[in-house]
């Protein structure tokens, strides 16, 4: 009589699999289920894996951090005696999300004067803002710069801009200045205007303005390369380097901890303090994956260094670089547009901020250097650009898989796509905008908006577009991105571009498997697969039942990082 299998048998691909259908694991997985039981079974799940071979399953074996196996519940006869079962009742697990684009200001959120929320739709008063660089104005030491941070033009309750005469209101003696969450525009007083030698008759830079109110004076905003003569004169606190050391660290530590609250187990980092992540990994406060965007100065270390994209582990790892900045902001309405904005008098373009030459020389550098290079484009007139500095670089240097990454890719047209598409372009499009800054997209009117955030589009055409928050400018809220992009309808609830919606399904993956194509890194995460990292999260509810208003109510109750829990609701 021939012998009944086992049920790890079963799973190893022993006696009887083959007649059983069994679930074969990889090689090595095999193998370790065979040296030792898994360290944790999830069991009583509703999986949606993303791996399309596979993509629905109730349980998943786990050891040393990686996926062993994918199946039903029977795999936990795998359990051994110290084998962790979690009984997740029936939940949803989907993978660990991963932000594309996200400048982790976590200092800033532990020691700077926030005058807006986030993380949240939230209207605030000019009188709050006041109020609050007021109480900072008054412990600050003489000379130093009263700032605040956060702040959303369209998310006051006075129905207006900040302008210079609220700043004066802060002070007349002490320089003022307010950072649109944006990144490309800020708000200064009448001291900061005078320090930074900005006055009535100085012209707007190339790249920037001054802007001005009707009358020809000076109204406090600034925007894009007008920001550098305000860089060149303000003083902040000056740290010792132990108290910057530690405040950088606490900040990573921060932000980490924040990023799993939210579901997120990957995140590509712009720039920031990498001595700081290390040493929080090192003592246990890094929570989530780290892929490394070099900025600037940075950029050029490395290349003389030989690092290329890739070097580093499954927790830190040099990716792309940081976004090589070709044109303003889409929230601040600064892009770089073929025809001006709307309603605009005079015609404003937006802004671009450096010439294809110097661009297509950045472009050449850095890919000949063996790093992924990345630009910030918003506006199709900026797209062009970038596209026509990758389509040189590559011309000279064809190789197979740079994954071309521009960040935001926010205009787009059909001969733009079809060069996306050729290029082999992995665009990091706006997560979560369609919801939290939908109150901005009348500024752009509904035809260029059927064009923005080209979720649709893009995939249609096999176009790997991932989810870039773009943090501060964005929440990073991946429940809030899903909404977003199943329903682009604004928190106020106007729609724009509905043509541009995805289904669930396809939202979620954006937000996993093609995140982790933008960081070559689809092999070991991005989907719930046997040989992956154990990088997943628990959901109260499946984002694909529920009511598409609600998506961003789902709360996350587990995020599992290499499987461990990082956060526990």
């Amino acid at each position: 009589m021939a012998r009944q299998g086992t049920r790890r048998d079963f799973l190893l691909g022993g006696a009887g699999a083959a007649a059983a259908g069994a679930l074969l694991t990889p090689a090595w997985a095999r193998a370790a289920l065979a040296e030792a039981a898994p360290d944790l079974i999830v069991h009583r799940a509703a999986l949606w894996t993303a791996d399309p071979s596979r993509p629905t399953a109730s349980a998943m074996a786990i050891r040393d951090g990686r996926i062993l196996a994918v199946g039903d519940d029977s795999l936990t006869g795998l359990a051994g005696p110290r084998t962790r079962l979690y009984d997740a009742g029936g939940r949803t697990v989907t993978p660990g999300f991963i932000d594309c684009h996200n400048h982790t200001p976590g200092e800033t959120l532990l020691y700077e004067v926030l005058v807006g929320n986030p993380y949240e739709v939230e209207f605030v008063t000019l009188d709050s803002i006041i109020a609050k660089l007021r109480a900072r104005a008054a412990i600050q030491p003489p000379g130093v710069w009263v700032e605040g941070y956060f702040f959303d033009d369209t998310k006051v309750k006075d129905g207006r801009e900040l302008n210079v005469h609220d700043l004066d209101k802060v002070s007349t003696t002490q320089a003022v200045a307010v950072y649109h969450r944006g990144g490309h525009t800020a708000y200064f007083n009448s001291r900061a205007l005078a320090l930074a030698g900005i006055g009535a008759d100085t012209p707007n830079p190339s790249g920037g303005t001054y802007d001005r109110f009707a009358d020809g004076s000076l109204n406090g905003r600034v925007t894009d390369r007008g920001l550098e003569a305000f860089r060149r004169v303000v003083v902040r606190p000056q740290f010792s380097p132990q108290e910057q050391a530690r405040r950088a660290e606490a900040g990573q530590a921060h932000i980490s901890k924040m990023f799993v609250t939210y579901g997120l187990t990957g995140v590509c980092h712009e720039g920031g303090d990498l001595r700081a992540i290390q040493t929080i990994r090192a003592r246990g406060d890094l929570k989530h994956r780290v892929s490394y965007e070099a900025w600037g100065e940075d950029v050029d270390k490395l290349i003389a260094m030989g690092v290329e994209t890739g070097l580093g582990d499954e927790w830190i790892r040099f990716g792309a670089t940081a976004e090589h900045t070709e044109d303003g902001s889409f929230s601040e309405r600064t892009m770089a547009l073929s025809r001006p904005f709307p309603g605009r008098s005079p015609p404003y373009y937006g802004n671009l901020i450096e010439s294809q030459e110097a661009l297509d020389a950045w472009v050449d550098k850095v890919h000949a250097a063996g790093l992924q290079p990345n630009c910030h484009a918003n506006g199709d007139v900026a797209i062009d650009h970038v596209l026509t500095a990758y389509e040189r670089a590559k011309a000279k240097r064809p190789e197979v898989d740079v994954r071309w990454k521009i960040t935001h890719c926010s205009l787009v047209n059909a001969s733009l796509l079809a060069r996306i598409k050729a290029l082999g372009v992995s665009p990091a499009l706006f997560s979560t905008y369609a919801y939290y800054n939908g109150d901005k997209f009348h500024f752009y009117g509904a035809e260029m908006m059927d064009h923005m955030m080209a979720y649709r589009d893009m995939l249609d055409l096999g176009i790997p577009a991932c989810a870039g928050s773009d943090f501060d400018p964005g929440p990073f809220a991946p429940m809030m991105a899903l909404q977003a992009m199943v329903t682009r309808k604004g928190w106020n609830g106007e729609i724009w571009g509905a043509r541009q919606r995805i289904s669930v399904e396809e939202a979620l993956r954006v937000n996993t498997i093609n995140g982790a194509y933008d960081t070559h890194e689809e092999a070991i995460k991005g989907s719930l697969t046997p040989g992956k990292l154990a990088d997943f999260v628990v959901l109260s509810d499946d984002p694909r039942k529920v009511d598409p208003d609600r998506l961003k109510d789902i709360q996350i109750l587990q995020t599992v990082v290499g499987g461990q829990v990082m956060f526990q609701a």
